[in-house]
């Protein structure tokens, strides 16, 4: 699956990179990535998964487009409103680059269903805002070896997380073995519009980085960013030897 001429002049910006080059663009369009959820984090990660030339995404939500999504969801206007996001982002994407292949779930995902929705990916990013469904994800990502790249965002505040099952190491039960009484998310806590971008992006960033097998510092660590105090921190996840999924 090598590059044509209209192909090498759209991803022209990225090729002339040294660690990129046409054999690292031909790493990017036959990779596979499917995204869980399609609002704040996952409307920036498909446009950019899509703009740098993933050819293969799938896209998965239950939801549809309301008027409160509009302030951080980037792919969605009023004329999407009562839509649903998976088919609506669909649509805009084919009208930035038409050869991307953009396969649909328009469900939740479930124990019941996340093995037919995630067996042709390799990659997996969690987009979504309930501890229940990231354990589901974070757990089938573990036990069939996916590397997983997860965010959460609420109120001026990100976090990004990676975990490549490929190798011996924690998951995400490891850093929190059970769920808060009280769930922080945008429903409740409120979102700054930005960071869903930012956070989103940086998401983008770690799976093109993991593509390419480029230096990667991030694995079992997540990222802490607050939008205030502009400031990052990254920390260590290490193996739970209590761990559901037996880590250690």
């Amino acid at each position: 699956m090598s590059l044509n001429l209209s192909e090498f002049k759209r991803f022209e910006k990225q090729i002339i990179l040294k660690k990129i080059g046409i054999s690292g663009q031909n790493k990017i369009k036959k990779s596979k990535v499917l995204i869980i959820g399609m609002g704040g984090l996952g409307c920036p990660l498909l446009t950019y998964l899509a703009s740098a030339g993933i050819y293969n995404i799938g896209i998965a939500d239950q939801d549809k487009v309301e008027v409160s999504n509009l302030n951080r969801q980037i792919l969605f206007n009023t004329a999407d409103l009562g839509k649903y996001k998976v088919i609506q982002a669909k649509s805009k994407i084919n009208k930035i680059y038409k050869k991307i292949k953009i396969k649909t779930f328009n469900q939740k995902v479930s124990i019941s269903n996340i093995n037919k929705i995630s067996r042709d990916y390799d990659i997996i990013c969690d987009g979504t805002d309930n501890f229940n469904t990231r354990y589901i994800i974070n757990d089938h990502c573990k036990k069939n070896k996916k590397i997983l790249i997860s965010a959460a965002i609420s109120r001026f505040d990100g976090q990004l997380f990676k975990f490549n099952f490929r190798k011996k190491g924690p998951c995400f039960r490891c850093f929190m073995p059970e769920k808060p009484i009280h769930e922080n998310n945008c429903e409740t806590e409120g979102i700054f519009s930005p960071v869903a971008g930012i956070l989103g992006s940086l998401q983008a960033n770690e799976v093109l980085k993991t593509i390419l097998g480029l230096k990667d510092d991030l694995d079992n660590n997540f990222l802490i960013f607050n939008s205030l105090k502009m400031t990052l921190r990254k920390i260590k996840i290490n193996t739970n030897p209590n761990c559901l999924n037996k880590c250690r």
